[in-house]
């Protein structure tokens, strides 16, 4: 998924459209705390009718061992999210459309 991972950007303000966040920058491998703190923060940055990818590093391991339930309590049934795939980098790309 190169271009999920090619136009991440940072967290910044509120996304009018859909977008990527990355969450694989160095201070993220090995920290799962710090990627929940900042994918919250990333879905709660985005509009609701679009999506972020949240592209995390693949140190962490697959998100659903630490990213899904913290979603899920977050926001319940106000997004629904989906593995996309596994970046050449290693690190992993999940979509969450902000339903409402």
């Amino acid at each position: 998924m190169a271009s999920a991972h090619e136009d991440a950007e940072t967290v910044d303000g509120v996304h009018q459209n859909s977008w990527s966040a990355n969450l694989e920058k160095d201070e993220h491998a090995g920290e799962r705390e710090l990627v929940v703190e900042e994918a919250v923060e990333a879905v709660e940055s985005t509009a609701a009718g679009y999506h972020v990818n949240l592209v995390t590093h693949g140190d962490n391991g697959h998100p659903e061992e630490y990213l899904y339930d913290e979603l899920d309590e977050a926001f319940g049934d106000s997004v629904a999210y989906e593995y996309v795939d596994q970046c050449g980098c290693g690190g992993h790309v999940t979509r969450v459309r902000v339903v409402s």
